[in-house]
């Protein structure tokens, strides 16, 4: 494995170069190289770029070929050579005496090249575009030429296909990536762009053939995949196999066996096993690896949060599911045992066909059907899209898959399945030092393949026929015989179940509402529906909704990513106030109060409220004396407990997870029509309104309704949340901010908030200090957040205007913070 870097311009640059390669650097930490000439510049990891012997030619490759040879075979042949190189490469190449770039992949995209024009106006003394190339895009981001933009025909494709690598185009405008058996030449004289192999409709060629079925075929299939493990085994060096694909992976497992021992190499096999299903998952054993050690890994939904992020940045661009995650663990745990070079069994299924059983097809097609009558709902993936962006796209339609099976497997090969599947498998090698070879993508066994007749694929109901009777002998015959011939899929939907907390979180999140591409709304209601059963919307178009949004925060958003609602904020002592926030405040009123906020543990239903509360209360003041004099609540003068809403509703059993919330279509078609805050306060979201008209009745709510919209016309706002009052207006959804669970509850005002005022007084006036008894003042119940704030209930006779005002900034934090109360002390002046 190797990264290639360079670009081509009116003048190269060392700096450029290194910026480049240093972007990549996981692709060849063990060295790297810079060879500038003129307007070319080429770089290279894990070595220094080959230079012929008469100099001509200056070649950096990333992938399976050698550089002499590339460099010897152009001087021979030109471009015709790239036809002729075995194994997946990308490779660029300077020649000095004719001046041209030339850049070029393999036929089928193993190995990737990504390219992006620059023009001329974007350097500082460029008098011509400037032509930039890497094996990943993160380099070409970083060296400071290109203005990062989403590419919003591709993200729309995305999200209402899960199309993705099917073109030139990538997720970044301008930036493409070189498709599979093209070349690209760049000199004085311009660009070019065009295809030097020809493999695709060959292929169509020889399915035409028909060439019949008989076990000859096997054994030849047999002795061509041996040929293209035994070229892709390196001597003396431990070499492993993914055993996640089934039979065609124990296939490829026995092969590496027989081969590693042949040239001393140590074999691996690397076998997975999800927890949700008790075994494992995959076609093969120990019996069916040729003796080599079997080590198994077991991704759950809790390391994909942990990793989440890392796997996102990896990738690069959106990927259409999850399933890559379980090959980045496995990539993970082969380069913790020492292997550097790892087989897989990529191109199996595009050639011989999906190896699921139409049995089992009639099952899940069963399935989808009894589930669809069940729940007689579906939620379109346009209707998630932000109404602008749909508009702007509303012409986009997806491919059609044509029913032809060798014109389909086409397809798969350089469009559908095999270009996102091979991406993906880079990333996630080149991430931990591993380098991914693919042996059924050799030219000479797909040829093969797509020669035979259709029965070799498929003889009743049985599916890879050839393959099954190629591995006679090869792996046990439990093995061979097995219905499923599959591979192990991700669990994703039970992942995605056990991550519903964190994925609500981020559809809740301020970045998402912001997002063009989405209606956070309608994103919102079906997945609340997916979790609880009533749409029939799948996984993927969730995950693809997350994947997108962490896309975008890694690349395209300023600062540092927070998780607000698990983030802990720093501690505090308790006579300081929360970041951001400040002690005093003089109100409208005159009056100089001080706010000491509490920070708690938090609060959970059936906690006995009082208890958590009066130790808070004992602790501060234990603490207060040595806090110094001018804090010395003594010397002050009366002092109230205020208390959140939110707490007291929480330990009442008041608060409720919004999937647990059945929303009716009143409250769906009423809460369009409040004004929804960013953070979630109040009843614009249906689970909200569907809580007040719960707690005070519908007609309430609707007179309510009537006059906030009499009020809109004449111009005054919140009318309707003083008509509804303040115990429905305290309602509050979730909020990303918030600290589990209530980023992903909704909640109820309490109940009897001044019953609950005057407990809490008197188990004060119980146990404080005489010196601080005689001057408490009251507890007041305040429904507070950065919008406004409400007194909810006290046992105080004052006006709670009054109160409110003490509040105007509010000093609280539910968050991070956990201060969800305070002590306050008029100050005498």
């Amino acid at each position: 494995m190797s990264g290639i870097a360079g670009h081509h311009g009116p003048s190269a640059s060392e700096a450029l170069l290194a910026t480049m390669n240093a972007a990549q650097a996981h692709r060849g930490p063990d060295g790297e190289g810079i060879v500038v000439d003129g307007p070319a510049g080429l770089a290279q990891r894990a070595g220094e770029p080959f230079t012929s012997a008469d100099g001509r030619f200056v070649v950096v490759v990333d992938g399976e070929v050698d550089a002499q040879g590339v460099a010897e075979a152009f001087a021979r042949d030109g471009r015709a050579a790239f036809a002729a190189l075995v194994g997946g490469f990308a490779v660029a190449i300077w020649d000095r005496d004719q001046q041209r770039l030339t850049l070029a992949r393999d036929p089928f995209g193993i190995a990737p090249l990504h390219v992006c024009r620059v023009p001329a106006s974007a350097g500082s003394d460029a008098v011509a575009e400037t032509l930039l190339f890497a094996s990943e895009i993160g380099p070409i981001l970083e060296c400071g030429l290109v203005e990062k933009q989403p590419n919003e025909r591709v993200i729309h494709r995305y999200l209402t296909s899960g199309a993705v690598d099917d073109g030139p185009e990538t997720f970044f405008e301008g930036i493409e990536r070189l498709q599979p058996g093209e070349v690209l030449e760049a000199d004085a004289d311009g660009i070019r762009r065009s295809m030097f192999s020809r493999l695709r409709e060959e292929l169509v060629e020889l399915a035409r053939e028909q060439r019949p079925y008989d076990r000859s075929v096997a054994a030849e299939l047999r002795d061509r995949l041996a040929e293209a493990v035994r070229r892709r085994v390196p001597s003396g060096a431990p070499v492993g196999t993914d055993l996640t694909d089934g039979l065609a992976s124990a296939v490829v497992a026995g092969l590496v066996a027989e081969t590693a021992s042949s040239v001393g190499a140590q074999p691996n096999s690397f076998d997975v096993t999800f927890p949700e299903e008790g075994a494992s998952a995959s076609a093969a054993d120990s019996a069916a690896t040729g003796g080599a050690a079997v080590h198994t890994v077991s991704p759950t939904a809790s390391d994909l949060k942990a990793d989440l992020r890392d796997f996102v940045r990896t990738h690069e661009e959106p990927l259409p599911s999850a399933e890559a995650y379980v090959e980045y663990q496995l990539m993970r745990d082969a380069a913790a045992k020492g292997v550097r070079v790892l087989f897989g069994a990529a191109g199996a299924d595009e050639e011989l066909g999906d190896p699921t059983p139409q049995a089992g097809r009639v099952d899940q097609l069963r399935s989808r059907v009894t589930s669809a009558v069940r729940r007689r709902k579906d939620v379109p993936e346009t209707s998630l899209l932000g109404r602008d962006f749909r508009g702007r796209f509303a012409g986009e339609t997806a491919s059609a898959v044509t029913t032809d099976l060798r014109q389909r497997l086409v397809a798969e090969l350089f469009e559908t399945t095999l270009p996102a599947r091979l991406r993906a498998t880079d990333r996630n090698a080149a991430r931990f030092g591993v380098a991914a070879r693919a042996p059924y993508l050799d030219r000479d066994v797909v040829r093969l393949v797509f020669g035979l007749a259709d029965d070799a694929l498929t003889d009743d109901g049985a599916t890879q026929r050839v393959l099954r009777d190629a591995a006679e002998g090869l792996v046990p015959e439990a093995t061979r015989r097995r219905q499923d011939a599959s591979g192990p899929a991700a669990p994703q939907a039970e992942w995605f179940m056990r991550l519903k907390n964190h994925f609500y979180s981020i559809f809740l999140s301020e970045p998402f509402a912001n997002r063009p591409y989405v209606d956070q709304t309608e994103v919102l209601h079906a997945f609340e529906g997916w979790i609880k059963g009533t749409n029939t919307t799948d996984a993927e178009t969730f995950w693809r909704l997350v994947n997108l949004e962490l896309w975008l925060e890694e690349f395209f958003d300023e600062g540092p990513v927070v998780d607000k609602a698990t983030v802990q904020a720093a501690p505090k002592a308790d006579t300081d106030a929360n970041a951001g926030k400040q002690l005093d405040l003089t109100t409208e009123l005159g009056e100089t109060v001080r706010r000491y906020p509490l920070r708690t543990e938090l609060f959970a239903k059936g906690d006995d409220l009082d208890a958590k509360v009066l130790a808070r209360i004992d602790e501060f003041f234990e603490t207060l004396p040595a806090a110094g004099p001018e804090h010395d609540a003594a010397t002050q003068g009366r002092w109230y407990l205020f208390i959140s809403e939110k707490i007291i509703a929480i330990t009442q059993g008041r608060s409720y997870f919004i999937w647990d919330i059945k929303v009716g279509r009143p409250a769906r078609v009423l809460s369009k029509y409040v004004t929804r805050t960013p953070a979630g306060i109040g009843l614009g979201s249906p689970f909200t309104m569907q809580l007040a008209i719960q707690e005070a009745g519908l007609p309430r709510v609707l007179y309510a309704a009537a006059g906030g919209a009499v009020g809109k016309a004449i111009g005054r706002k919140g009318l309707f949340y003083e008509l509804v009052g303040n115990q429905i207006a305290a309602i509050d959804g979730p909020t990303e901010y918030s600290a589990y669970p209530s980023n992903v509850s909704a909640k109820l005002a309490p109940k009897d908030p001044d019953e609950v005022a005057a407990r809490l007084s008197a188990g004060i006036r119980d146990r404080v200090p005489s010196a601080y008894k005689d001057t408490f003042a009251g507890t007041i119940v305040m429904d507070a957040n950065d919008i406004g704030r409400n007194v909810l209930g006290s046992d105080v006779p004052d006006d709670g205007t009054r109160f409110e005002a003490m509040f105007a900034d509010n000093p609280l934090g539910q968050g991070s913070e956990q201060t969800p109360m305070a002590l306050v002390f008029i100050q005498d002046t």
